[in-house]
């Protein structure tokens, strides 16, 4: 696969591939294996769509409460119950659809292409029309488009981290096999294909993805609260019916108040409230480079326990670096971001001398004469250089250019190359001849310490060679891939031959560096209480560095790390136990995860690779990398990284407690003022209070309170100490965690004024009825002012808007003479207003008090 324009390496086939398939015979097994894809999810129709909103619990009481407000006549009423639950499918099936369809524009924008050899010439198809038999043309930059076998190959170097893991590229020789989805980062070659769609490499790890999603806590808490309200609303409901029919009420009347309590006792704002947290949170998640993919997504976050990382792209930068560079005179560190030719050397905090500078150019100059790779400016919109070949070999590029040593240009032009041995897995070397000004001809070598520190090669005493190995394992042990450089004169003759009596320039330690933001971003997890775990295929030593400097893992050599073989060997051995696992496959991963999830956690899985692919699905959240992720893993996700930032979790995580602190404050206050509702329809009558309520007045609070001002308690900022404390237990109820100690204190809070204020208004020959209408529903707008976690903040000032204009709209219900005949209401006065007033502001005291005792809480 590949989006590249045809070039010289592609001018015609390889020696001894033949003419290839013909048309015809590629067209008939196309009809007979099917396209070279993986096949994508079926979309969802939108009726399916629309019906699994209505399926939630909350949802379905209010579609009985739309059926209940009907037969009573009430109309009005069952309107804008309606205009809730439309509301409330409509913006959860439009965020869906967008993420869907977001996700289809990335997968536009990487649709794949082959070059293969069909009658006897190189032909660019689409990757979907590459069958078994075909023969696939590879050059740098390529993607395999199939599972195939090696019939020519000559350099070939191959980057396999999107199927295994692990970050240094391969070398592949004729005979090897290839996968799908693995990349040519140098030379070239040509592939009979073996198997494709399904049946490749890629396909087989996306058949694991097959699981259906389970709820998310969010929805699982919800469902359970949407129970509960249920039975209690119909027990509260019979009860209230019961007592006043012995109370000789008339049934038509008591028919009605119940159903009125009905409605008071379902917080019926709530999916709204839910709905409208969670789409704000998407947004601004998308306005800070994360794509939702659905809505519980972002909720869900909030509750992440453990997150478990991939390694390349994800805590490191997904390029090679070199860092350190040793010679036989002394060591510097190599300082420079990615392939960008600029930087310096520094050794400790003395400056670099110009002497002392010398034999680093001189060993990072015969790096760069024996190299392959170039480095690519940065192109229209970018600022980042990129490398043409060997990731490897264009670090040495960049660090060359770093010592001050002279650009690959003039190199080449003074020192034009004569000869070669490329690297391979054999030799493990790569040796080339220069020819210099004078005639004579100079030997560059490079490779890996073992091969390069022999006497064999080089004509250096034995201590000195000591030493190379002692620096060359210790680089190693720190998770450094380890060069050594040699150079010497030599004959006009094979490279090969060239390979011995040489000088021994140094060391060269090469890594894939963490970002800048990994070891901030996994300290503000620890901080928040989530336990960083890092699933990798890459190298154990290299897998324990990385996780030494983004903090996962002391650096502690006791610390374990875990290989894919040891944890196969173990089957009994659990997996929660240890931090850092390297050389996994998909399946590992994917038991690793459910290790943690039947443990309790919830999980959030973060990846780019076709190999997370399967982890990702089965994670509580599976987050994709967007801009260097497979479509594989974009599928799999529920939250897409569009920058790639592991950063951009923790604001994800941060997102979803605020949205969760929202609905668990809203949950307070709806449900106490509901409950408040209650216990005035059963303690009026009690304090001879025959109907406190109307249901109509019922209704009207219920509009305001728990509807416009609710909503508005959905869009609060976040909690200064939402990051300081640690997730919720998994199984903890919606309810739990003092939200039951505090509904009940603020119910109190509410009826007691509520009655008091009707009482008093009742001795004083007042409109009583009217009187504990205004101050029920005040009261309860204290209670939302109140519960505020920065009560002066000028951030959401829709809530104050939405309670001053709910305050005004109450008045409104009592001198509106439509309203009022609407609402059976009488003017109360300044006595009246004042009652009103003392409720609100016992409740609002009532709600700080609670606020100081639950600090740090929703």
């Amino acid at each position: 696969m590949t989006s590249r324009t045809t070039d010289a390496r592609h001018a015609g086939p390889c020696p001894g591939q033949g003419r290839g398939l013909t048309q015809a015979e590629a067209e008939r097994r196309l009809v007979r294996y099917g396209h070279n894809e993986v096949a994508p999810p079926r979309p969802t129709a939108l009726h399916r769509r629309v019906l699994a909103q209505l399926r939630d619990p909350l949802i379905m009481v209010l579609l009985g409460a739309v059926l209940l407000t009907v037969a009573i006549g009430d109309h009005p009423d069952a309107v804008v119950i309606g205009v809730v639950v439309v509301f409330n499918t409509a913006v959860g099936v439009t965020q869906e659809v967008r993420a869907d369809r977001a996700i289809a524009a990335l997968s536009a924008l990487t649709a794949p292409h082959a070059r293969v050899l069909r009658d006897g010439a190189p032909r660019e198809v689409p990757a979907a029309l590459v069958v078994p038999g075909d023969t696939l043309l590879l050059g740098e930059g390529d993607i395999v488009a199939a599972d195939a076998a090696l019939t020519d190959a000559s350099a070939l170097l191959l980057d396999e981290s999107m199927l295994t893991g692990e970050s240094e590229p391969v070398d592949r020789t004729v005979g090897d096999t290839v996968s799908a989805g693995t990349v040519v980062v140098r030379g070239r070659g040509a592939a009979d294909a073996t198997a494709t769609g399904p049946t490749s490499a890629l396909g087989r790890i996306a058949a694991l993805l097959g699981t259906d999603r389970e709820p998310t806590p969010l929805q699982s808490r919800l469902t359970s609260l949407g129970r509960t309200l249920a039975v209690v609303t119909i027990v509260l409901c019979v009860l209230f019916f019961a007592l006043g029919l012995i109370r000789g009420l008339a049934m038509g009347t008591m028919a009605v108040a119940a159903i009125s309590l009905a409605v008071a006792a379902v917080p019926e704002s709530l999916p709204a409230v839910v709905t409208l947290a969670l789409a704000l949170g998407a947004r601004r998640m998308a306005a800070r480079n994360a794509l939702v993919r659905r809505l519980p997504a972002v909720e869900t976050l909030g509750s992440v326990s453990v997150l478990a990382m991939d390694k390349t792209g994800t805590l490191t930068e997904g390029r090679m670096v070199v860092e350190r560079v040793w010679t036989p005179s002394g060591a510097a560190d190599v300082i420079g971001h990615g392939y960008e030719p600029t930087g310096r050397l520094t050794c400790g905090e003395d400056p670099l001398t110009p002497e002392r500078l010398r034999p680093f150019r001189e060993l990072l100059t015969t790096t760069a004469l024996c190299n392959d790779a170039s480095l690519r400016p940065p192109s229209s919109g970018s600022d980042v250089w990129s490398a043409v070949g060997d990731p490897m070999e264009a670090a040495l590029l960049a660090a060359a250019a770093r010592a001050g040593c002279p650009d690959q240009a003039t190199l080449h032009r003074d020192r034009p190359r004569i000869a070669e041995a490329p690297f391979d897995s054999l030799r493990r070397r790569m040796t080339t001849l220069h020819r210099l000004s004078d005639g004579s001809v100079l030997v560059c070598l490079k490779g890996a310490p073992e091969t390069v520190l022999t006497t064999a090669v080089l004509a250096e005493p034995p201590e000195l060679l000591d030493r190379a190995r002692d620096e060359a394992a210790r680089l190693a042990a720190r998770g450094y891939r380890v060069l050594a450089v040699a150079d010497g004169t030599g004959r006009d003759t094979e490279a090969r031959e060239a390979e011995h009596g040489l000088a021994l320039r140094g060391l060269v330690a090469i890594n894939d560096p963490p970002k800048a933001a990994a070891a901030p971003t996994l300290a503000a997890c620890r901080a928040a209480g989530i336990t960083p775990v890092l699933i990798t295929g890459d190298h154990p030593s290299t897998a324990r560095a990385v996780a030494v400097r983004t903090g996962v893992i002391d650096d502690d050599p006791a610390g374990v790390v875990l290989t894919g073989a040891e944890l196969a060997a173990a089957p009994g051995r659990d997996p929660t136990a240890v931090r850092v696992f390297a050389r996994t496959d998909p399946q590992q991963k994917l038991d690793i995860i459910r290790a943690w999830r039947a443990r309790g956690a919830v999980t959030a899985m973060t990846g780019d690779g076709v190999n997370d692919g399967p982890a990702l699905r089965q994670a509580d959240i599976g987050v994709a990398m967007g801009a260097r992720g497979t479509e594989v893993a974009r599928q799999a996700a529920d939250l897409v990284l569009t920058d790639d930032e592991l950063s951009t979790v923790v604001t994800a995580v941060e997102e979803g407690r605020r949205v969760y602190d929202n609905i668990r404050r809203f949950l307070v206050y709806a449900m106490a003022g509901g409950a408040a509702e209650i216990l005035v329809m059963l303690s009026g009558p009690l304090l001879g209070l025959s109907l406190p309520l109307r249901a109509g007045q019922i209704l009207w609070i219920n509009l305001f309170t728990h509807g416009l001002t609710g909503v508005a308690m959905g869009t609060e900022p976040v909690n200064p100490q939402a990051m300081r404390r640690p997730p919720r237990p998994p199984g903890q109820h919606i309810l739990a965690g003092g939200v039951w100690q505090r509904l009940l204190v603020l119910a109190a809070a509410v009826t007691a004024p509520s009655l008091a204020a009707g009482a008093v208004a009742r001795a004083e020959d007042l409109p009583w009825q009217s009187v504990l209408f205004l101050t029920l529903l005040a009261a309860q707008l204290g209670v939302a002012l109140g519960l505020r976690s920065r009560l002066c903040t000028m951030r959401n000032l829709f809530l104050p808007a939405s309670v001053a204009a709910s305050a005004l709209l109450a008045v409104a219900a009592l001198y509106v003479p439509a309203l009022r005949s609407l609402l059976e209401t009488e003017p109360v006065g300044r006595t009246g207003a004042a009652l009103a007033g003392t409720g609100a502001l016992v409740a609002f005291a009532a709600a700080r008090l609670l606020r100081g005792a639950f600090r740090g809480r929703a």
